[in-house]
């Protein structure tokens, strides 16, 4: 998996992210298909976080990039 790729993606989602003024920030990328990110801004402390991670950043990003297997928050 490129990280490259991996930050193309999460490009594609930030508008939505910035209109709540929350975002996203990729941390790492592991060699077994696990993205972390760490959720910043109203996003960091909003109870539907869990859902717009998987729901959202998890899914458009794996659409993107059929290899990963996971995003996790960090």
């Amino acid at each position: 998996m490129n990280k490259e790729d991996v930050i193309k993606a999460l490009d594609q989602i930030r508008p939505q992210l910035n209109a709540d003024g929350g975002d996203v920030k990729l941390i790492e990328t592991t060699d077994d298909g696990i993205v972390k990110v760490k959720l910043t801004g109203a996003c960091g402390g909003c109870p539907m976080a869990q859902m717009t991670l998987k729901q959202g950043i998890e899914r458009v990003l794996k659409e993107a990039i059929p290899e990963i297997k996971e995003v996790v928050a960090v």
